[in-house]
């Protein structure tokens, strides 16, 4: 018998939650940048909305990588083959180095170098060592977590090790995601998605029906990469011709 693979409206509801998160902070991050009202983006009171954005959608993509691993593990009967990861990972990399290249040409200042879909694309390849292997999981993304934070705190000559959170003076990019500490934070999603998975496996088998309030959010969960590439062009466009 044929597996289907099962869509867990919680996942893609919480991943729709990030995506309005998300929208709200570009919208005051273009109203900033275009100079139309002076917002203070490093205020810790944006940063504090501005960090638990990146971290729910990382979390959730260990979550997803688990789930995803173990319902090939059954349709199958073995586990997925690294390719398949490898393969998934470089498509994102490549819709990532467009995003770089489109933000060179414009604004160019700040350009994105190493944003959020650059660290995810890394962070799936990477992951398949450790989607077997929840507590180790755990230790190590507290380990990454940790340096994220103590390399956040220093500056290196060496322009080269940005990805990894190690930055030059001056560096800035629009959006920036090394991997210390944000795969830290996809190991630990990996390690709960692990936990999580019996009960919304479980669940899905009972009922699959959505909450009618969870439409939008799934929605949005459901098309997060589309949403993505296209609500900066669309918030920035709005705005400036509204204002400009």
């Amino acid at each position: 018998m044929k597996l289907k693979t099962p869509r867990f409206w919680e996942i893609d509801g919480a991943r729709g939650i990030a995506v309005i998160m998300m929208i709200v902070y570009h919208i005051f991050f273009d109203l900033n940048f275009l100079q139309i009202v002076s917002i203070p983006l490093t205020s810790l009171s944006f940063q504090l909305f501005l960090y638990p954005i990146g971290s729910l959608f990382l979390f959730i993509v260990g979550i997803s990588l688990v789930l995803s691993y173990q319902t090939y593990e059954k349709k199958h009967l073995r586990i997925p083959a690294f390719s398949k990861y490898f393969w998934r990972g470089v498509f994102l990399f490549l819709i990532a180095l467009l995003i770089t290249l489109a933000t060179w040409i414009y604004p160019h200042q700040g350009y994105i170098v190493f944003g959020v879909i650059h660290c995810i694309s890394v962070c799936i390849i990477l992951s398949y060592w450790f989607i077997s292997k929840p507590i180790f999981s755990l230790f190590i993304g507290c380990i990454i977590v940790v340096l994220g934070v103590i390399f956040a705190q220093v500056t290196i000559e060496s322009p080269y090790l940005f990805w990894l959170g190690l930055r030059p003076a001056g560096f800035y990019s629009l959006d920036y995601f090394p991997l210390c500490p944000w795969f830290g934070v996809v190991l630990i999603g990996i390690f709960t998605g692990t936990y999580l998975s019996p009960i919304l496996q479980q669940k899905y088998r009972c009922s699959q029906t959505i909450p009618t309030l969870a439409h939008p959010f799934v929605f949005l969960g459901k098309h997060a990469l589309l949403i993505y590439i296209i609500h900066q062009p669309v918030i920035y466009g709005v705005l400036y011709l509204l204002f400009q």
